[in-house]
């Protein structure tokens, strides 16, 4: 798109079932936040919105396990939430939430408009149910391998080690979260959209028309969800907790929150516009505006093609123009879990490091996950800071300031003739906006933010070079000139660290002096030939930008993750109680066989599973492991193992897997064959 007179940015609503960690921000809400900022700076027309998801199975889930309702549950974390997102800088023009009526109205008649168009199959189909809990079980309600990974706790809906979306009743081995038990199949009645039928449209729009601008992460998930051919998908469930299905004959069915959701980004639209005496529907509905989702890679299927989707049904809708989807972060080395409280939260960052947002943004935008999983250390955070943020960019502002204030009294000299060196110096200058900008505008903020810290040193390296505290005894005229061309730079980093770092930005401008604002009007100004401070100018007083952090804070955080490491391992070190009752009959079915691996290969392109040749005694069979974390390929060769025999076959990646290894898991999750006697043969029976 050429030129777009608005912009519609929307970030992926957050689960209302636990605050915010630097996962999150990482790969959704810092990369939109400077993408927002930046557009506004340059004058855009921006409409940022998100707001809390509320009506997702997480919700109840956890509800469930506090022994309380969701709506306390929803409650509780919005607030947590959005106050986390103000104090943090995310300058979203409208935080909602899913509970709201407006979004209740809006996801209602979303839905009602595509069921009196025909654009819905009504189906009656087999969904799994817990006869214990006495409910049909909602995608995330129900955990079992994966069909294509092996991943043995994939939800119903989504595999989050390999990111493939399925259905419930695709997986292997299922059992319900809420009692543990295996569902059974029941029949039950569903409206489906059929995203078959948009399947031409899509393979067009995506696979042809952003073939080279969109990211190669969303591009091929895209592009593999397309070619596997696409199938209905059905926007309603039989659940107590949602936004209940608006047509008759649908008691006890709320809508699908992956249909419920992403309209959510059209009802904080239009509350947004409501409050501020706008019309929302241009930034919707109108092909001049430019619509962008931020959001993490395990969203990617449903931002690309379910939700362009029905808006492509519902007919007055304009669709993304693009999807910058980010892989994700761990954190010293492991997954982020929010259930193992291995996480920094955001809440709790701000009242450890008060008055330090923009180090952490800093810092997770210098790591992100642009390209590939990233790993955030609280070693790198403090390096980047002390070592970065303190020493260059906080360094040079000191000296500017300092020595401004020790020869002037404050006040920007009058300069004389410019050398060579300052000319160089000024072209530079003049050229960083647009450098940075290209670099944001592709998406790419670890390179524009680096750029940006080009800048800070461009100035460090101009008063190494030109020693104003030298000349200021020998030149006074060449001192003047320094501190003149000195003072720019600084003035320009006022600016251009806008996006990335807010909260700095802010406070050298006030350093710089308050009209100092009206002076840069817009991030243009910088690159043409204009004072961005002008001889006579006073500037504020001097004060650290940034702050050396110390090892024992350090220290702290990670002594802090050590405990969640320690309660984990001690909860997982409780023996689990006994499964249900089985009978004899039951138990004589199993047919487990001692064996020995005799060869194994690790499976491409996955991180887990391990393709093994067993001699079984009876034959020689394969079998797809996925203990590739835990063993190499070399390791396993020759392990004598117990195997069950008679379990049905299933393909993983393309391979027939023809049975199971025993293997059992250590309290620190160490995984350990369970390993016959050396003495005993292949092929001798177990019972």
């Amino acid at each position: 798109m050429n030129d777009p007179k608005r912009i519609t940015i929307t970030a992926a609503l957050p689960y209302t079932n636990g605050p915010v960690h630097i996962g999150h921000l990482a790969g959704v809400y810092v990369p939109a936040d400077i993408y927002a900022r930046y557009q506004r700076l340059i004058g855009m027309d921006v409409a940022f919105v998100c707001g809390s998801d509320e009506h997702g199975v997480p919700i109840t889930i956890k509800a469930k396990k506090e022994g309380i309702s969701p709506q306390e549950v929803v409650d509780k974390y919005h607030e947590i939430i959005k106050k986390s997102f103000e104090e943090f800088g995310i300058t979203f023009d409208n935080y909602s939430r899913t509970s709201a009526k407006i979004h209740h109205d809006t996801a209602s008649g979303f839905f009602k408009k595509l069921y009196d168009d025909g654009k819905f199959v009504e189906e009656v189909t087999e969904q799994l149910y817990d006869e214990e809990a006495n409910q049909f079980l909602a995608d995330r309600f129900v955990v079992g391998t994966c069909p294509k990974c092996g991943y043995e706790e994939s939800y119903g809906d989504q595999c989050e080690n390999c990111g493939t979306s399925h259905n419930a009743t695709d997986l292997i081995n299922p059992k319900s979260a809420i009692s543990g038990a295996k569902p059974v199949k029941k029949e039950t009645k569903h409206w489906f959209l059929p995203l078959d039928q948009y399947e031409d449209w899509l393979r067009e729009w995506i696979l042809v028309g952003h073939k080279k601008d969109w990211k190669t992460n969303v591009y091929g998930q895209c592009k593999s969800w397309i070619d596997d051919g696409l199938r209905p998908r059905a926007v309603t469930r039989d659940l107590d907790w949602g936004i209940p299905v608006p047509v008759d004959g649908a008691e006890g069915k709320v809508l699908y929150v992956w249909f419920d959701a992403p309209i959510g980004y059209i009802s904080s639209t239009r509350e947004w516009a409501e409050r501020e005496g706008k019309d929302w529907e241009p930034y919707w509905k109108s092909e001049d505006t430019k619509l962008l989702h931020f959001i993490g890679k395990d969203n990617i299927v449903f931002h690309c093609i379910i939700f362009p989707a029905m808006l492509k049904a519902e007919g007055s809708y304009i669709v993304p123009e693009n999807v910058p989807a980010n892989e994700f972060l761990n954190l010293e080395g492991n997954k982020i879990s929010t259930s193992k409280n291995w996480a920094v939260w955001l809440h709790e960052y701000l009242l450890e490091f008060p008055g330090q947002q923009d180090v952490l943004r800093y810092v997770l935008t210098a790591n992100a996950p642009e390209t590939k999983d990233n790993d955030f250390t609280w070693a790198d955070f403090q390096a980047r800071n002390n070592n970065e943020l303190v020493a260059i960019f906080g360094n040079f502002i000191n000296r500017v300031v300092v020595l401004t204030h020790k020869y002037y009294d404050g006040e920007t000299p009058q300069p004389s003739e410019f050398s060579n060196v300052d000319k160089e110096t000024f072209d530079e200058l003049r050229a960083a906006p647009e450098v940075v900008a290209s670099s944001i505008e592709r998406y790419r903020f670890r390179e524009a933010q680096a750029k940006l810290m080009d800048v800070a040193r461009l100035g460090n390296k101009y008063l190494a070079d030109e020693e104003p505290w030298k000349t200021i005894k020998t030149d006074e005229a060449r001192t003047k000139t320094v501190m003149y061309v000195a003072l720019q730079i600084a003035a320009a980093l006022a600016v251009l660290s806008e996006p990335f770092l807010p909260h700095t930005s802010a406070k050298l401008n006030r350093i710089l002096g308050n009209s100092m604002r009206d002076l840069v009007t817009s991030w243009k100004d910088i690159s043409e030939e204009k004072e961005l401070i002008a001889p006579g100018h006073q500037i504020g007083k001097g004060e650290l930008l940034f702050s050396k952090i110390e090892d024992e804070k350090i220290q702290e955080q990670l002594a802090k993750l050590e405990a969640s490491k320690k309660e984990n391992k001690a909860m997982n070190a409780s023996v689990e109680p006994q499964k249900d009752v089985i009978t004899f009959d039951d138990f004589t079915k199993l047919d487990m066989r001692v064996g020995t691996i005799v060869s194994a290969e690790k499976m491409p392109k996955t991180k887990k599973l391990l393709v093994l040749k067993v001699d079984t005694g009876i034959d020689s069979r394969t079998i797809v492991s996925g203990i590739a974390e835990s063993f190499t390929a070399e390791e396993v060769v020759g392990k004598r193992v117990t195997v069950l025999v008679n379990l049905a076959p299933r393909a993983l990646r393309g391979v027939e897997s023809e049975g199971m290894i025993l293997m059992t898991e250590t309290p620190d999750g160490k995984l350990v064959f369970v390993n016959p006697d050396d003495d005993v043969p292949n092929g001798v029976k177990i019972s």
